[in-house]
């Protein structure tokens, strides 16, 4: 049996949509890397230390989501752009089947 995949959406700041199919088990970062979706610096690659891939959860989606690490909230005081109760590390956001349609809001910059 193949891996399943995972649809979600991307938003970036100019409000352009991006559909974007992951395997499940990917990281939301992973995903928009895959896909060409520009707007996350991910400076550190991937591992939880630049806060370079800050996003945010859309809102009705939150319930969703797990919430994040103590490294993660951590991090989430470095982000360039005003920190939300919805931000999150695109890096830690594992992709599971219970994301599938979940939202997610790129800022205008990551520096």
């Amino acid at each position: 049996m193949g891996q399943k995949m995972i649809d979600i959406k991307l938003i970036d700041s100019k409000g352009a949509i991006f559909e974007v199919q992951a395997n499940e088990g990917e990281t939301l970062l992973q995903a928009a890397m895959n896909a060409g979706v520009d707007g996350f610096a991910a400076e550190c690659g991937g591992c939880c230390v630049c806060a370079t891939c800050h996003c945010y959860v859309n809102e009705a989606d939150l319930e969703k989501i797990d919430a994040p690490s103590a490294d993660e909230l951590l991090m989430l005081d470095f982000t360039a752009t005003q920190r939300k109760h919805t931000s999150r590390l695109a890096c830690q956001v594992k992709l599971t089947e219970k994301l599938v349609g979940i939202e997610f809001f790129i800022p205008d910059r990551q520096y």
